[in-house]
């Protein structure tokens, strides 16, 4: 049998999708997700070497180049970037993706209204152009915007009367744009395809601008969704076949996380677009009552100690304090002693989808030791001590009881349940949603104030002081 060479490409397509799914499947477990993550790999690289090799290729010196030059830069980033660091890394990298497939649809249409295209325009080519550009440049702008607020360059939320309203008819004159562009395909203006960008990115930096900070792990997951949708369209306009399969893998992957972290809020997604976080929240929030009661290390450790069980509850703080080696130095400690120990992972604690997950997975903790929000939640009434260490919102009772609260609704880990609660945490700030956590001021709720990794140090220094 006689292969010729695009025969050939599209084979290596064939098996580069295969290990896409593969990986993607693979990732859906904590214990497998490296080797998911490195079979993907594998399949990116096969489809990269195959695209080189297509015949007619242009500016293939300029194309290595750019290669390398990324290829150093990521791994680069990739070793130096912290963990504190790492969802600002995945927004930023979602946001590249969406403006590439924004970068294709931009040539696209620039080569069109040229007369240089390289390949025949249909109807359905140049529609996906279009929606690819725009959900593309939405992704781009979007997740730029996500970088700032997690890096702490921008506010929370920008707000102001008549957003929403604002915001929509932005979008409507980018789609009249778009169906502008559609229509007089035969002649493009330049200018027009201009204006149409420009109106995209600004779109996504619309949408994004009013979304506080605790909704940035499904903004994150939203966008990503975004990108593989785009670069999906633009495999098609391309005629790449790994391209296509890639993007509606990944945009498949973000729309179904995206729908279960929304679930696990208790949110829709067009709440967390169009209503700032908080938004459905009315009425005069409820007093708490009673006060904020200190423990010092020797007192927790003794608790601790002689428990039976025991669930560690991590947050956002976990990462800033890169706490999580001492954190499991301490369960390891505490499992010498008989103590039966457990991780609670709520669905979007920390700033990234599985946030918590990738920083417990990197001290080492095995995965039979976290549990996440269902099966965890009954637990807590069995449970001797509860330790929340850099942990709020997703622990606050309100969200069960004040239908004030901005809160109300979200699932939460169910601590103040457990017999007794140990917050570590470094003062009396709130939490994203920037309000007061009713669980701290309960009578089984105990202050152990301090950067997590130094009071995780106390605790296994006292511990080992109990032998």
């Amino acid at each position: 049998m006689n292969l010729n060479l695009q025969t050939i490409i599209n084979i290596c397509y064939f098996a580069a999708a295969v290990l896409f799914i593969i990986g993607l499947k693979r990732m859906s477990s904590p214990a497998t997700a490296r080797g998911g993550i490195v079979w993907a790999g594998v399949g990116m690289l096969i489809a990269v070497v195959a695209t080189l090799f297509t015949p007619g290729l242009h500016n293939l010196p300029w194309m290595i180049s750019a290669l390398v030059i990324a290829t150093g830069l990521a791994w680069y980033s990739g070793k130096r970037v912290p963990m504190t660091d790492m969802p600002q890394m995945v927004a930023l990298y979602n946001g590249m993706g969406g403006g590439s497939a924004a970068a294709i649809g931009a040539v696209t249409l620039i080569a069109i209204a040229n007369g240089t295209e390289l390949h025949p325009t249909t109807a359905t080519s140049m529609a996906l152009a279009l929606i690819g550009s725009l959900i593309g440049g939405i992704s781009f702008s979007g997740s730029m915007i996500a970088f700032a607020k997690l890096q702490g360059w921008m506010d929370r939320r920008f707000t102001f009367p008549g957003q929403q309203i604002f915001n929509l008819a932005v979008f409507a004159v980018t789609v009249a744009l778009g169906v502008w562009l559609f229509i007089s395909s035969d002649n493009l203006s330049i200018t027009v395809i201009v204006a149409f960008f420009v109106l995209a990115f600004l779109v996504g930096l619309l949408m994004t601008l009013p979304i506080g900070g605790a909704d940035m792990p499904v903004v994150i997951s939203l966008y990503n969704a975004f990108t593989g949708l785009a670069v999906a369209f633009e495999g098609y306009v391309l005629q790449n076949e790994a391209m296509i399969i890639a993007g509606m893998v990944v945009g498949a992957a973000g729309t179904l996380l995206t729908q279960l972290m929304a679930k696990a809020m208790n949110r829709s997604i067009a709440n967390v677009l169009f209503g700032s976080f908080g938004a459905g929240a009315s009425g005069e929030a409820q007093s708490i009552e009673g006060a904020m009661k200190a423990i010092d290390p020797s007192d927790a450790a003794v608790m601790i100690a002689y428990a039976e069980r025991v669930v560690i509850v991590p947050g956002y703080g976990l990462a800033v304090a890169q706490a999580q080696h001492k954190i499991w130095e301490l369960t390891q400690q505490l499992l010498k002693r008989g103590v039966k120990v457990r991780f609670a992972i709520h669905p979007v604690a920390g700033r990234m989808p599985g946030h918590m997950n990738v920083l417990l997975a990197e001290a080492g903790v095995p995965y039979d030791l976290i549990a996440d929000m269902d099966d965890i939640n009954p637990e807590f009434a069995l449970t001797d001590v509860s330790i929340v260490i850099g942990a709020n919102d997703v622990v606050n009772p309100v969200a069960k009881t004040d239908p004030a609260s901005p809160i109300y609704g979200m699932p939460i880990l169910d601590v103040d349940q457990s017999k007794n609660v140990i917050i570590v945490k470094r003062g009396k700030g709130t939490g994203f949603a920037g309000i007061e956590n009713a669980l701290f001021y309960k009578d089984n709720a105990k202050m152990l104030y301090g950067d997590g990794q130094d009071v995780a140090s106390k605790l296994i220094a006292e511990l080992k002081a109990l032998d």
